[in-house]
This record gives structure tokens, sequence and C-alpha cells, in this order.
């Protein structure tokens, strides 16, 4: 899920440090690779109440609709317009800009994007997906929220139609339900297969005591050993200063009994990174002898870079010569900067449209959208995987003297370097 929040005070938050109080008051949801629920309520009591209501596996039901590729293409993109939100409005005006800055792209492929507000409720989001296919649509990109994209994909199942949400809720993809959005699972995978290559793969796991910390440590955990790294210990600290200030010497013996070479944090930037990155050389643990590796984006927002202690730390990223491109041709069409999960809708665009240029009439059926070769998207390459989550080419980026620097490129395709 995906929640563009006014910044809370955090209890994180430290005076000592300007360029810190700045990170800690900014926007929370950006830095954030599991995105938390809207206004504030955390993922897990969606996925609670939805536990009984997964989406339905159209390979075992009625196959994808039959589209006429030689008509546009009618494609449903449901957006949280409506909600009396006003994040909620700029997130809407922002897909619908990049997916139709995105049809502009496609040359020769048509297609016939109509759009719906979803008013950010699960009942509303049900009730458009219904209209949609019944006003014929071949295809649903969209909503946003975890609850609502489950809705969604659970109203239309029987009618084959796929959902490609912006959501990066693993918990609900599955079945006619694909997500977009960037997964623990994948940022994991790509930093740890580059640190075991990199005789860094013995690694003390930090994370919060919340959803997002231990679906972070999960995910580590999980591409450590898939990738031939190793898990010497996971420590915990509760979300304030003083659960970070107490967990730090149990960090400290985590790291020196355990030979562990690394540390990889779930922490972001509006959360306990700044005090992790701060405690932990104060009491021995220096960046210089032993890596320090983030879960989530450490240059957004830019003042992060500046902290001494991220200083050759590394993170994961989209290819930054692609984002940079989206960017300007988005700020040049619509004078704006794009919304941070906006090229989410360009990519699901891009994806369909490269589906239906190859004339099939089963275009986009399932077995379609998880083709290995995948798709270009506006941050580099990305596929869409059986299990409905999703793999994306990320590169690996270091922090040095207060820039960033791509120390390993993301891939240009899957199955190439860094796959």
């Amino acid at each position: 899920m995906f929640a563009f929040l006014s910044p809370a005070r955090n209890p994180l938050r430290l005076t000592l440090d300007e360029a810190r109080a700045s990170i800690v008051a900014a926007t929370r949801a950006i830095g954030r690779t599991l995105w938390p629920a809207r206004r504030g309520v955390m993922m897990m009591a969606a996925m609670g109440a939805l536990a009984a209501c997964e989406p339905v596996d159209t390979s075992l039901g009625r196959s994808a609709p039959v589209i006429n590729t030689s008509a546009p293409v009618p494609v449903a993109l449901l957006v949280p317009r409506g909600s009396g939100n006003a994040s909620d409005e700029v997130l809407a005006r922002a897909l619908e800009n990049a997916a139709r800055l995105a049809i502009s792209d496609l040359g020769d492929v048509a297609i016939d994007l109509r759009v719906y507000g979803t008013a950010g409720s699960a009942a509303t989001t049900q009730q458009v997906a219904l209209q949609a296919v019944a006003d014929g649509a071949r295809i649903i990109l969209g909503p946003v929220y975890g609850e609502n994209a489950n809705a969604a994909a659970v109203a239309v199942a029987s009618s084959g139609v796929n959902v490609l949400a912006f959501s990066n809720n693993t918990s609900i993809a599955g079945g006619n339900l694909f997500i977009l959005g960037p997964t623990f699972d994948n940022t994991a995978d790509r930093l740890a297969r580059y640190a075991v290559r990199q005789g860094k793969g013995r690694t003390v796991v930090v994370y919060s005591e919340d959803v997002s910390g231990r679906a972070g440590r999960a995910a580590v955990e999980a591409a450590l050993a898939r990738n031939g790294g190793t898990a010497v210990g996971a420590i915990s600290h509760e979300f304030s200063q003083n659960g970070v200030v107490q967990a730090i010497p149990q960090i400290v013996s985590a790291v020196r009994s355990g030979a562990a070479d690394s540390v990889f944090m779930t922490a972001d930037t509006a959360g306990a990174l700044p005090l992790l990155t701060q405690l932990l050389p104060e009491a021995g643990i220096s960046p210089a002898t032993t890596q320090y590796i983030g879960l989530t984006r450490w240059d957004i927002p830019s003042q992060t870079i500046d902290l001494p202690g991220v200083q050759g730390g590394w993170f994961a990223l989209p290819a930054p010569e692609m984002s940079a491109r989206f960017s300007s041709r988005y700020e040049a069409a619509y004078g704006e900067s794009p919304h941070p999960i906006g090229g989410l809708a360009y990519d699901g665009i891009a994806a369909i449209g490269a589906l239906i240029s190859s004339g099939r009439s089963d275009a986009l059926s399932r077995a379609s959208l998880t083709q290995s070769a995948g798709f270009q998207g506006v941050n580099g390459i990305f596929r869409l995987l059986p299990d409905g989550t999703n793999e994306r080419g990320l590169a690996v980026a270091q922090i040095r003297d207060r820039q960033v620097v791509v120390i390993d490129p993301a891939p240009r395709a899957f199955g190439g370097a860094g796959f």
C-alpha cells in the first residue's frame, strides 16, 4: 500500500543536527519500500481484514478476455480520485498524466484509456472495477491501496480480467492480481547478491519491531540464503530514540561474535537510519571495516547523503539515467515533477502496449503478462512473476563524499549481469 502522508513528529527526531531534523520532517512515504497504509493505518490491519478474500487464480477459471488489436484496446485506470483527501487528488492526477504520457510513446499501438475514481475506498473500488469490465475493459491498471486492489481483483476474477495494481504489498499478490510497486524481496536479493560477491555476505540484520521492519528482516534473510550469504544475527529495536540507543550494544555484540563483515539495516531515512548510522560508529562498528547496507533508499530526501554515518553505505535504486529522463519528459509535458509512484502507471501502460503490439488475441492473458523477457519501464527493466509479484532491474549505489555513486549498474536485460 501507499500513503502520501503529511510529516508527523517522529520519536527518533534529534535536535543535534539540522540536516537530520530536516530528514525526519520530510515526507515519510517517499523512501519506503514497504509503503504504509493510507491515513497512518498500518498495512497489517488491511491484510488481516482481507485474509479471507483473496484474488482468484484465473488460470483455474475463465481465460483473459480476447482483444481486437485492430481497434483501440479498452484499458481501465483506477485512481484514488474523489476521496476528499488532497494528496489522493494529487496522486490521481499524477497517475493519469503518466499513463497518458506512456500512451503517447506507443506509436501505432492504440489504447482507449478509461479513468475511474475509487474515492480511496475498497467498496467504491469494487463497484468501479465491475463497471469498468461491463464497459469493456480488457485489463485494469491500478488501484493504489492494497485493500482496494484486493477488492478490485476479487470483483473481476470471474471475468478473467487481470489487475495490475500500484501496490507493493506482496501479501495480496497472486491469481489475477499483479503488483507493480518495488518490493523488499527484490531489493534485498539485489543487494545480497552483490554483497556476497564483494565478500560482505556475513551480516547482522537490524530491523524495527513493526510490520515493515519484520517484513524487511524476512526479505533480507531469505535473500542471503538464496545467494550464499549468512545472517549471523538479527537485532530488533523499538521505533523510538531510546529503543535504538538500547539496541546498539546488542548490535555491536552480534557483529563481533558473528565475525560479521556487514550490517544490513531495514530502517528508512525518516525513521531510525540517521540515529543508527550515528551511534554505530561511535560504538566501534566503523563503516570503514563493516559495510553498512540499506534496504531503503538512502538518497531521499537529498539531505540524507550529507550525514557522516551514511558515507560508504550501499543501497539499491533504479537506473538513475532512466529515472532522470522520465522526470525531464514529465516536467516538460505537465509543468511539474512526477509523483514518486507516478512512473508505475507509465510502466503498466508500457507493458500493456508491448503485449498488444504482438497482435495476439490473448495478449493480456496471465501467460503473456508473465513472459520471462519482461518489459522496459521508466526506471529500467521489470517483469511480472507468476506469483503476482515483480522483479525490477536495480543498480547498487554507494554514498561517497556526499554524492551518490553507482558501483554496480542496473542490468539492461533479464538473464544478464545482476540476474
